[in-house]
C-alpha cells in the first residue's frame, strides 16, 4: 500500500488556503509544477500577474486564461518595452479591440492595473474594460504626448471608472495641470480617492502651494498622499509653505501617510560632504505650523518632510508628536535643524518620539554625537534608521547610538557623512554586525585599519559631554531607573560598556573604548577577541543586502578589508557608481573590482547602476576614455560571480540623451553562465545583444528605457520593435537546461 501524501491527506479547500498564502511568485511557480491538482488551485488561487510576453503574442491570441482570479494586473512590462498596444507594428495584424475583448475574458476580475500609457489610445482601450477598478498604477518614462486639451488622459480614465480609490503617477511623465484640471473636472472620483501619488521627478518644479492647496480640497478622503512640491522660497508667492501645509491638515484629516518633498530630494544623488547642511535660504515653514498640522493628523503614521531648504529650531515641533500622532512609525525629514539638542540628561526633539520604528534623517547640520545619542535612548524601538550628510556625527557617536539599539536594529544607511567611510562606518556598526540585515555604506577608503585601530586618548575620552543617562528614556521598556550610568567623565568605565544582558563590565581591557582595548577586542556579549587587523572574528551573519555608493574611478577592491570578510548569507549588492569621467584620466587598474565579491558565496542579485556616469559615447579626447571602456572596467570580472538576476543602468553621455550597450559589455555580460533574468536599462544594437542568448539559463531579458527622458526614435537600430522581437525569438529558441 502507498504511502499517503498531503496530496491525499487534506480537503481541497484547506490546500486552497494554504496555496492562497504563498505569495512569492517563484515558490507559487514550483507549486504548480508538483502536480495537476496543485497546479489547477494555484492558478484559481492566484491574485496578482504581471504579464511579460511580447506583445505580438498578445495580436496572436496567446493570453493565458487560466487565471481568471487575478485582481491585480501588471501590463506595464509587455515587450518591446515602452511601446503601445494600439500602434504597435503587430497592431495591424489584428484589431485591437478584439484583443482587449480577450484581456476582458483572461482577466474578469482585474480592479487594480498597472499599465505603460506612452499615448492616449491605449487608456482609452484598456480603461473601459475594467470599470470597476479601483487601483491604478501608470507609467510613462517617455515625453508626455501633445493632447487636445490639459488633463485629457486622466479626465478620460476618471471617466470610465468611477470606482477609483487609488491613483499612482509616480512613474508617469505628465505636467502638473494635468492632475489638477483632472481632479477637479471630476470631483465625485476626487472625492473617493483614498490613495494619491504624486512623487514624480518629472516634474520640474514640484507643485506649487495653489495647486496642494486645490489638490487637498478636492480630494477630502485621502488616506495617503504623496506629492513633490516646491520649497523653493525664492518663488515667493508659489512656494509650498505654512498655508499650503495647513490647507492638507484641514482638508485631509484621515491621513496615515504623508510625503511631500522637494524634486531636488528625489533625484538620489550624494551631497557634497564639506557641506554643513544649511542652505542660503530658509523655507517658508514655521514651528507654530508644524505643531497645528501634526495637530490636525492624528491617525498619522508615516511622515516625510524633505524640503531641501533650512527649517531652523524645529525641535519643539517634534516634541509633541508622539501625543499628537501616537501612531506615527516611520519618520523621514530632511534639513530640519535643531531636531535633537539635549541638555544633559534632558531628552528634547525627536528623540520623545518613543514609539518610531524606522527614521531618516538628512542634512541636519547642528546634529552632532550628543544629539544623536539621545535620539537611541528616547527612540528605543528603531529597527530602520538612515543618516545623510551629517557632517558632525563621528564614529564615536554612532558606534554608541548602535549599541543602545542593538536589540532592534535590523537595517542602516550611512551616507555622506564626511567622518563615517566605509572602514569607520562597519566599526561603528560592530555592535550589531551579528544582527543587521540590511546596510548602505558609501566605499569611501577614509583611511587604513592600524589608524582605526588606535585611540586618540585625547579626543576619543577626554572629551565631556556632562552626565547622563546613556542606557535609556526613564520610560524605555527596555531600560529602567535602575540602570543609570555616567559615561565618558569616569576614567574606569565607558558609555558602550554595556552587553546585551544589561551587565557592567568596570574591569580595564573589558570596555569597547578602553584606552588598553581595541575596537575589535570585544563583540557585543564583552567575549574577548582580535583577529590583528582590529575586526573580530565574528561574521555579519544576517546581512541579506548590501548597497554601496562609489564615485567614478575609485576601486572596490578594499572593500573586505574594510570590514565585510565574511557574509555568508548576503543575497543581493546594489553598487551606484557616481560621476563625471569626462573629467578624468585613464584609471590605473584594469578592472573595477567585481572579482571581490565572489567571497559572498550565496550572491545571487546584482544591482549595478552606472546610469550617474556620464562621459563620451562617441570618440573621446585624447588622454580619456569612451563610455565602451568606462563599461569594459567596471564589468570586467562580472563573470566569475554565480550571479542568478542582474540589473545593469547603462552610463550616459548627457549631450546627445545617450545610453546604449557597448560591444565590451555585450561580451562581458555573455560570460554571466548562471544568470536567469538580466535587465538592461538603456538601448542596445541587435548584433550586441544577439549575444545574450550564449548564456545557456538565461530565460528573461529586457531592455527598459525607464529614465526621464526616454528616447522618442523608435526607428534607430537600438530601439527597433522588430529587432527586439528578433532577439525574444532567438532566446525563445533554445533549450533551456532546467
Amino acid at each position: 500500500m502507498a504511502t499517503p501524501t498531503i496530496n491525499d491527506l487534506l480537503p481541497e479547500p484547506i490546500l486552497s488556503n494554504i496555496i492562497a498564502s504563498v505569495s512569492d511568485v517563484r515558490s507559487r511557480n514550483s507549486v504548480a509544477l508538483v502536480c495537476k491538482r496543485w497546479r489547477l488551485l494555484e492558478r484559481a488561487t492566484r491574485t496578482t500577474l504581471t504579464l511579460r510576453g511580447n506583445i505580438r503574442d498578445l495580436y496572436f491570441f496567446m493570453v493565458p486564461t487560466c487565471f481568471r482570479s487575478v485582481i491585480h494586473l501588471d501590463l506595464s512590462l509587455i515587450s518591446p518595452w515602452g511601446h503601445s498596444l494600439t500602434t504597435s507594428s503587430a497592431a495591424s495584424l489584428t484589431d485591437p479591440a478584439i484583443i482587449a475583448q480577450y484581456l476582458l475574458l483572461a482577466f474578469p476580475a482585474v480592479t487594480s492595473l498597472t499599465l505603460y500609457a506612452r499615448d492616449i489610445s491605449t487608456l482609452q482601450l484598456l480603461a473601459r474594460l475594467w470599470p470597476d477598478l479601483k487601483q491604478v498604477k501608470l507609467v510613462r518614462w517617455h515625453q508626455r504626448p501633445q493632447l487636445a486639451t490639459a488633463g485629457e488622459e486622466l479626465n478620460n480614465l476618471f471617466q470610465q471608472c468611477r470606482s477609483l480609490c487609488s491613483l499612482d503617477l509616480s512613474s508617469f511623465y505628465c505636467w502638473t495641470d494635468d492632475v489638477l484640471l483632472a481632479l477637479q473636472s471630476n470631483p465625485l472620483v476626487s472625492s473617493n480617492l483614498t490613495c494619491l501619488n504624486l512623487s514624480n521627478p518629472s516634474f520640474s518644479e514640484g507643485f506649487k502651494s495653489d495647486e496642494i492647496k486645490e489638490i487637498s480640497k478636492a480630494c477630502p478622503n485621502l488616506k495617503e498622499f504623496r506629492a513633490v512640491c516646491m520649497f523653493d522660497p525664492r518663488y515667493i508667492e508659489l512656494v509650498v509653505g505654512d498655508e499650503a501645509l495647513v490647507s492638507i491638515a484641514t482638508n485631509c484629516p484621515k491621513l496615515t501617510i504623508l510625503h511631500l518633498a522637494d524634486t531636488n530630494a528625489l533625484s538620489n544623488l550624494r551631497g557634497d560632504p564639506e557641506n554643513e547642511g544649511f542652505t542660503q535660504e530658509d523655507a517658508r515653514i514655521s514651528v507654530p505650523t508644524l505643531i497645528e498640522v501634526f495637530s490636525g493628523l492624528p491617525l498619522l503614521e508615516e511622515l516625510v518632510l524633505d524640503v531641501c531648504n533650512n527649517v531652523r529650531d524645529s525641535g519643539p515641533a517634534f516634541e509633541g508628536l508622539n501625543s499628537k500622532c501616537p501612531k506615527l512609525r516611520h519618520l523621514k525629514l530632511g534639513q530640519f535643524h535643531g531636531i535633537s539638542m539635549p541638555v544633559e540628561s534632558t531628552l528634547d526633539g525627536i528623540a520623545l518620539c518613543e514609539r518610531l520604528e524606522s527614521l531618516s534623517i538628512r542634512n541636519v547640520g547642528d546634529l552632532n554625537d550628543m544629539g544623536l545619542i539621545a535620539i537611541a535612548r528616547g527612540c528605543c524601538r528603531l529597527a530602520k534608521f538612515e543618516i545623510q550628510g551629517c557632517k558632525k556625527i563621528t564614529m564615536k557617536g554612532m558606534r554608541t547610538f548602535v549599541h543602545l539599539l542593538q536589540r532592534t536594529l535590523v537595517e542602516v544607511k550611512i551616507s555622506c557623512c564626511k567622518n563615517l567611510g566605509a572602514s569607520s562606518s562597519l566599526k561603528a556598526l560592530e555592535p550589531i554586525q551579528s544582527r543587521i540585515q540590511r546596510l548602505h555604506i558609501d566605499c569611501v577608503w577614509d583611511c587604513n585599519e592600524e589608524d582605526l585601530n588606535k585611540l586618540d586618548q585625547g579626543k576619543m575620552l577626554n572629551q565631556s559631554f556632562g552626565h547622563t543617562n546613556y542606557l535609556r528614556n526613564d520610560d524605555c521598556e527596555y531600560g529602567g531607573n535602575s540602570k543609570r550610568r555616567k559615561y565618558l567623565d569616569d576614567p574606569n568605565c565607558s558609555y558602550a560598556s554595556m552587553d546585551v544582558n544589561d551587565n557592567v563590565y568596570y574591569k580595564r581591557g573589558k570596555n569597547l573604548y578602553d584606552l588598553n582595548c581595541s575596537y575589535g577586542e570585544m563583540d557585543v556579549n564583552n567575549n574577548g577577541y582580535d583577529n590583528g587587523n582590529g575586526f573580530g572574528e565574528k561574521t555579519w551573519d544576517r546581512l541579506q543586502s548590501l548597497s554601496l555608493w562609489i564615485t567614478v574611478g575609485q576601486l572596490l577592491t578594499p572593500l573586505v578589508s574594510a570590514g565585510l570578510e565574511n557574509c555568508p548569507n548576503l543575497e543581493e549588492t546594489r553598487i551606484k557608481v557616481e560621476g563625471d569621467c569626462r573629467e578624468m584620466s585613464k584609471p590605473s587598474e584594469r578592472d573595477f573590482g567585481l572579482s571581490i565579491l565572489g567571497n559572498y558565496q550565496n550572491l545571487s542579485k546584482m544591482h549595478l547602476d552606472c546610469g550617474e556616469i556620464t562621459g563620451y559615447s562617441q570618440t573621446a579626447p585624447s588622454g580619456q576614455l569612451d563610455l565602451s571602456l568606462w563599461e569594459r572596467f567596471y564589468l570586467f570580472g562580472i563573470g566569475g560571480l554565480s550571479l542568478m538576476e542582474l540589473d545593469y543602468w547603462l552610463p550616459q553621455d548627457r549631450d546627445v540623451n545617450h545610453r546604449s550597450l557597448s560591444l565590451p559589455a555585450a561580451g562581458l555580460l555573455q560570460e554571466c553562465y548562471t544568470l536567469r533574468k538580466l535587465f538592461i536599462h538603456g538601448t542596445a544594437n541587435e548584433h550586441f545583444i544577439m549575444f545574450l542568448p550564449r548564456i545557456p539559463g538565461l530565460r528573461d531579458v529586457q531592455l527598459r528605457e525607464d529614465y526621464y527622458p526616454a528616447p522618442e526614435s523608435d526607428t534607430s537600430t537600438e530601439m527597433r520593435a522588430d529587432s527586439c522581437c528578433r532577439f525574444e525569438a532567438a532566446l525563445n529558441r533554445r533549450q533551456v537546461p532546467d
